[in-house]
């Protein structure tokens, strides 16, 4: 296995890349022409997924907010065709600056919207992701006729042809292995392939989506599918920041991170990765390398099996707001059995999925997100666990955000947890709650969400400032 960019650079040439375009890379004209001379520089960049336009500046529409938009009107019964207008203008434009002859393609854009909409209007879960799914179907499409004109030999495939068949559930598409043996045929194939992301089919021939954020789910099937050698996903930065750049100013480019940092990261707040994007080309042992579509000359930030931890030891830091916590206290709490399985269930029976349950000998916590907690939920979990558990005290904590610290090397290093303890009480700041997992990847502390930047900043400057110094981003 390759574990890591210096492998690389000893195996000389790749055989095969898979190329993953986000929504800002795909949002205009310019973006699309980019796009083509990025393809076209490297005869080895085969197979493309790419997303539904995304915003072209700040206060613009994704095409895949106005989609929801247009599905949402079809189930209220209430007019969409300024909406359907909208939405293919997006793409009009786009063919109009490319100078593209695309009658046919609007046309085909939408009956194919109309006949969704015919077919589905009375199932709403369905209506909804066959709607979605169009954004990256028909930009895909559109990506194809423009790598034609610019002369390259191209061809769209559908994810139905390409082999992507999926679980039957809407929004929530996982893919099933049967998927992978017809995605390596893919590989016999001329010229370069586009694909669009974000959706399968299930065995049923239902398009299903995967969760937002899925078109980088479909590229690493697709790469772990092919067997590429690399995949690269483009999007709008140089490379994947050690912490989030507009919390801190000059934040730190990392050149690599592991896979299991990567994961932790995502999951934590990194909006880089969707925190499932990963599974396949991890297990695949297959490298990343994140890069920049406004800048594809920069080396990017490579994704891998391994990496040096000996002088960096954490790799990155995200925070993410909106949770709470249910703070449990009984007497003599530990000599009960089964008693964190009965707060779990009162939860399962409520349909709430919990974070993390750090606990004392006479107290426990669970940590969730608080929007699970509408509608009533909040008080009927109280009461089952007064009445049911015949607790001591139990409340319900708002406002709190998570901070995550997370480095392979941290478990190698002694006083870690220490030096970030000793950072948030220099920068006055409380600590809710401190868990570390027994793998050792990652630190979590809970703070009050009105001091999360705050917290974030002091902890950059204990584990990364004398690296900002000596070798500078």
């Amino acid at each position: 296995m390759i574990n890591n960019y210096k492998d690389f650079r000893q195996k000389g040439s790749w055989n095969m890349k898979v190329a993953k375009f986000g929504g800002s890379s795909v949002a205009s004209a310019a973006q699309f022409r980019k796009v083509a001379d990025i393809v076209s520089s490297d005869i080895e960049r085969r197979i493309i997924v790419v997303s539904a336009p995304g915003k072209r500046c700040k206060d613009d529409v994704k095409v895949t907010d106005m989609l929801i938009r247009l599905a949402e009107q079809v189930l209220a019964g209430e007019p969409y065709d300024e909406t359907m207008r909208a939405i293919t203008k997006r793409y009009a434009d786009i063919a109009d600056e490319l100078e593209l002859e695309a009658n046919g393609f609007l046309a085909e854009l939408t009956d194919d919207l109309q006949s969704k909409i015919s077919a589905y209007r009375n199932e709403p879960a369905r209506l909804l992701d066959t709607i979605k799914a169009s954004g990256e179907d028909h930009n895909a499409r559109l990506m194809a006729l423009y790598l034609q004109d610019f002369g390259l030999e191209v061809s769209y495939v559908s994810p139905l042809e390409a082999g992507i068949i999926v679980t039957d559930e809407p929004g929530n598409a996982q893919v099933l292995p049967e998927s992978y043996d017809k995605l390596r045929q893919l590989r016999e194939r001329r010229g370069v392939l586009v694909i669009p992301g974000f959706f399968g089919y299930s065995l049923s021939g239902h398009i299903v989506t995967f969760p937002r954020g899925g078109s980088d789910i479909t590229g690493s099937i697709v790469a772990a599918g092919v067997k590429a050698d690399v995949y690269e996903n483009f999007t709008d930065v140089d490379s994947i920041y050690c912490v989030n750049p507009s919390i801190v100013a000059d934040a730190r480019k990392l050149k690599e991170i592991t896979y299991r940092e990567m994961r932790e990261l995502s999951y934590s707040g990194f909006s880089v990765f969707h925190d499932e994007a990963l599974e396949p080309v991890y297990r695949a042992g297959i490298p990343v390398c994140v890069k920049n579509t406004n800048n594809p000359a920069a080396p990017g930030t490579w994704i891998v099996a391994k990496r040096n931890h000996v002088d960096e030891p954490v790799a990155g830091i995200a925070s993410d707001t909106g949770f709470c916590s249910i703070n449990i206290s009984k007497y003599l709490m530990n000599r009960e059995i089964g008693f964190g399985r009965r707060v779990l269930q009162i939860l399962e029976d409520e349909g709430i999925s919990y974070e993390h349950t750090p606990s004392g000998i006479d107290n426990m916590s669970v940590i969730l997100r608080a929007s699970q907690l509408a509608d009533g939920k909040d008080e009927r979990i109280l009461a089952r666990i007064r009445d049911e558990l015949v607790v001591d005290e139990v409340t319900i904590e708002y406002g709190l955000a998570l901070i995550m610290v997370v480095g392979e090397g941290m478990e190698k290093m002694v006083g870690m947890a220490a030096k970030a303890a000793t950072a948030l009480a220099n920068a006055n700041i409380n600590l809710e709650m401190i868990n570390q997992g027994s793998s050792e990847v990652s630190m979590m502390f809970g703070v009050k969400e009105d001091v999360v930047n705050e917290a974030v900043r002091a902890l950059y400057h204990a584990y990364f400032q004398e690296l900002t110094v000596s070798q500078p981003s």
